[in-house]
């Protein structure tokens, strides 16, 4: 992947200094690892204006697969650091001493005191908001980040799956959120993308729902969501199950205007579709329904090195689809006292050319009764 990386720091470096006077300071953790690969926590990365760039961090002493890399890979050689040292404020020195006029720094990620102490430090050297260029080109997921996005879903599908074949009927939500983390790392991922959310009987269909100690009961709703990290890339997906009987009628007619509205915006995602007509396909399924207000703030999200990166699907986002861009699509309904329904998946936008939006999270999303 080194060579992939040293391309993803060349685009950054043509579209952040043209005139090859402006070094680039990356310190957002994800960001980090998008231009340069795994690296200890609190490392930071600059891309030099002159192609040099560096990886400035505390490894561990040991070495190992955490210890400084080669003095040349790819074009990006370690900075290794004693003590207390912030390698934000040591990677600012570098600059001054590269000949940079100018440092662009993410104002988005770094706090006051830190942007102060850079400050401090590169004197002579003019300071810049890098804004979220590299969030931006990491909109656009390569295929081998696309196969690492499978990977994860692969993973994470498994687990579901075999959850579903045992016993759930008096066993707690925390209990099983921690059994699909088991089982996620068990099948070979890195660890979960997320706090896993398990929610039985009036707890079902709430977003992001912490585990609790309530057990499952017979005719509960069960949903569930979970993800996968895989080499750094996370996906997820979410199902809402009966517990051990047929379901009741406003179980299945909460289920299906739930469904047809994830339905309807995964229809809606094709490249040049705007985000926030994305986000009314499925908002209005769901006001036709009379649940209209049922919606969390955003339909979907995009996904990759985080759960939550750009697109937002909301009804207020500006901006449109481009092929290649995984995003989740997870509406839910929770009605106050009773449960609810959440139907979540990962997808890749493709065009009609290429067979429509890739389907990663494949586990079925019939109304099962366990």
């Amino acid at each position: 992947m080194s060579e992939v990386h040293a391309a993803r720091r060349s685009r950054l470096r043509a579209r952040c200094s043209p005139a090859g006077s402006v070094a680039v300071l990356v310190s957002r953790p994800a960001n980090v690892r998008y231009l340069a690969g795994s690296a200890p926590a609190g490392a930071v990365l600059l891309v030099g204006h002159a192609g040099a760039d560096v990886l400035v961090g505390h490894w561990n002493p040991a070495g190992g697969p955490e210890g400084p890399r080669a003095a040349d890979d790819h074009g990006l050689r370690a900075l290794a650091l004693d003590g207390d040292t912030d390698a934000a404020v040591a990677a600012a020195s570098v600059a001054v001493e590269s000949g940079a006029r100018t440092l662009a720094v993410e104002e988005h990620h770094l706090t006051v005191a830190r942007h102060r102490a850079v400050a401090a430090r590169a004197t002579g050297v003019q300071l810049a908001d890098l804004d979220c260029a590299v969030e931006r080109q990491r909109l656009v997921k390569d295929e081998e980040e696309i196969a690492s996005l499978r990977v994860a879903a692969e993973i994470t599908d498994r687990a579901l799956g075999e959850l579903l074949e045992s016993i759930l009927v008096g066993r707690t939500e925390r209990h099983l959120a921690l059994e699909l983390e088991r089982r996620l790392v068990d099948h070979g991922a890195d660890g979960p993308a997320f706090p896993t959310s398990v929610a039985t009987g009036s707890h079902s269909g709430l977003a992001g729902h912490r585990p609790t100690d309530r057990r499952v009961e017979e005719g509960d709703f069960l949903t569930v969501c979970l993800g996968a990290r895989f080499r750094g890339y996370r996906c997820q997906i979410g199902r809402t199950f009966v517990i051990g009987t047929s379901p009741d009628d406003w179980q299945i007619e909460l289920y299906e205007v739930v469904f047809a509205a994830q339905r309807a915006a995964r229809e809606a995602l094709t490249p040049g579709a705007e985000y926030r007509a994305v986000d009314r396909a499925a908002r209005d399924v769901l006001a036709a329904a009379g649940h209209g207000t049922a919606l969390g703030p955003v339909t979907g999200r995009g996904v990759g090195l985080e759960i939550g990166e750009d697109p937002r699907l909301s009804p207020a986002a500006m901006g449109r689809l481009g092929p290649c861009v995984p995003v989740t699509v997870e509406p839910g309904v929770h009605l106050p006292g009773r449960g609810g329904v959440r139907i979540d998946d990962t997808l890749v936008v493709r065009s009609p050319a290429d067979g429509g939006p890739e389907l990663l999270t494949i586990t079925t999303k019939e109304l099962l009764a366990l």
